[in-house]
């Protein structure tokens, strides 16, 4: 596993200095489907396209027809990957989907989308995994010296690697999967199909999201979001639970405990910002937790102004909760170009300058002359923020005063969300004061910590809060820390 930032060459949200994105990204969705009789390719594609938002660098479906596994993967989005002849050829009762965003490996090798392919002795089967490892480097040495050759970077392929391992020393599927999972350290919500069965399991912390649902005509599908149930009209049972491996297959769903669970820790930027305002987790709807975020700004951080503005998408249920509390006026400041996509085309220069317009342009009729509250999900860096900042100042705005619906992210994320090194994170040197004056505006103020968390209607220690108080679950090596935090945090 590299523990470099793969270079991002993404002109939705392009940095205006450094031509990077300005937001933390996710690593991936999964979806996986059990229906013999239905389509289950176009399932997974439409499943696909739901969690399209947890990533946009490759997509691919993998088909078993009860005798064998096949793949069909490209680098791109879901609508540019496939065709309806791929679709026509990818026949089978069981079906799993992938759409990546890379945080290790390379962004641009085919070999690096998933889903992963690969045989254990005559059996094929395909793995997609959405999470990070933090023990990888070891895993991957330690099966080099025993022969192993591999054909891509991700850790995805050394959880298939370490499943087929242990498979064929138990000569049973589940029992790999177990002895697999009592070995890897990380974030990891895993669907993998073999020619007749789905599996699904879980990290022990339960960082990734990762549900259950039933289709009405008789089958049933997992998913990263239950946006991806919806879409297929599938049923919403329950989450997979921290440290659960189940198996779907002629002989329905069977559940275990692999492993045991340890300490609750979904990652809050699930609410925050990563899954859809329309999906459900801990029993709340996304849109409803981020709308009281916003009305909890209202009370904590009031600001004298004429229009309360949200930054799409995130940013539009905060904003309204903020404008009901306050009695400020709710508009649409922000136009966001919903069909640039995420490009492989490197801009240049002069149009990395123009920035954050491939994403969003200011409605100058609806701000100009106006005194402005805007409300976003985080600041990462800060220069997304500061070109926003000078976009709406341009646009006639008055006054600027930013509301972010979660505390100062400080520390990096080893989990699977592609934050930056300590030093390249604004809030890990800077007070609020003086990120106010860096980004621009008249006034600035985060969420506090306690109120961002009963938003969402849970306890803080159901939670990963590690972006804001560096509290990590699971222990980092001390290798892999050092290539993101600071000699100070390291020490």
């Amino acid at each position: 596993m590299s523990i470099e930032t793969p270079e991002r060459r993404d002109a939705l949200a392009v940095d205006a200095d450094l031509g990077r994105e300005d937001r933390p990204e996710e690593a991936c969705g999964v979806f996986g489907v059990y229906a013999p009789g239905e389509d289950v390719a176009r399932l997974t594609y439409f499943g696909l396209h739901a969690l399209q938002h947890r990533g946009q660098e490759s997509a691919g479906i993998a088909v078993g027809d009860g005798d064998t596994v096949t793949v069909t993967k490209n680098l791109g989005l879901v609508s540019k990957v496939f065709r309806e002849s791929d679709l026509d050829s990818l026949t089978g009762g069981v079906g799993l989907g992938h759409t990546r965003y890379s945080t290790t490996g390379s962004s641009t090798s085919w070999e690096n989308a998933q889903p992963h392919l690969s045989a254990i002795g005559h059996q094929v089967i395909a793995l997609a995994h959405n999470g990070n490892l933090v023990n990888t480097s070891q895993l991957r040495d330690s099966l080099k010296d025993n022969g192993v050759r591999f054909r891509s970077t991700t850790d995805s392929e050394v959880i298939a690697t370490l499943i087929g391992h242990f498979t064929q020393k138990h000569n049973h599927i589940r029992s790999g999967i177990r002895e697999t999972m009592e070995l890897i350290r990380g974030a990891y919500a895993v669907v993998l199909i073999t020619e007749d069965a789905v599996y699904a399991f879980r990290d022990p912390h339960g960082i990734r999201p990762l549900v259950i649902g039933e289709l009405p005509q008789g089958g049933w599908v997992v998913s990263s979001e239950t946006c991806g149930l919806d879409i297929i009209g599938a049923r919403h049972l329950r989450d997979l639970e921290p440290g659960e491996m189940v198996k779907i297959s002629a002989d329905g769903l069977e559940a275990e405990q692999a492993v045991p669970a340890e300490k609750a820790s979904l990652c809050m930027f699930e609410f925050i910002y990563f899954a859809r305002p329309d999906s459900i987790m801990r029993d709340c709807t996304i849109y409803e937790a981020r709308r009281r975020m916003g009305a909890s700004l209202a009370a904590s951080a009031p600001a004298e102004a004429d229009l309360v503005i949200g930054v799409p998408d995130s940013g539009v249920p905060a904003a309204v909760g903020y404008a009901q509390v306050s009695g400020i006026p709710f508009g649409e400041g922000l136009v966001k170009n919903r069909y640039v996509g995420r490009t492989f085309i490197s801009p240049t220069q002069s149009i990395r300058q123009q920035g954050i317009r491939l994403k969003l342009n200011p409605l100058r009729h609806a701000i100009e002359g106006k005194r402005l509250v805007v409300v976003d999900d985080s600041i990462v860096r800060g220069n997304t923020s500061r070109k926003l900042v000078e976009l709406l100042r341009e646009a006639g705005a008055t006054e600027v005063h930013m509301r972010i619906t979660s505390p100062p992210v400080r520390w990096p994320c080893f989990y699977g969300i592609d934050t930056d090194s300590q030093e390249q994170l604004i809030a890990s040197a800077l007070s609020v004061e003086e990120v106010g004056e860096r980004i621009g505006v008249d006034s600035l103020a985060y969420l506090a910590l306690e109120d961002m968390v009963a938003a969402t209607g849970c306890e803080a220690d159901q939670f990963c809060l590690a972006c804001f108080d560096g509290d990590y679950p699971i222990d980092i090596p001390e290798a892999v820390r050092r290539g993101k935090l600071s000699l100070e945090s390291c020490g």
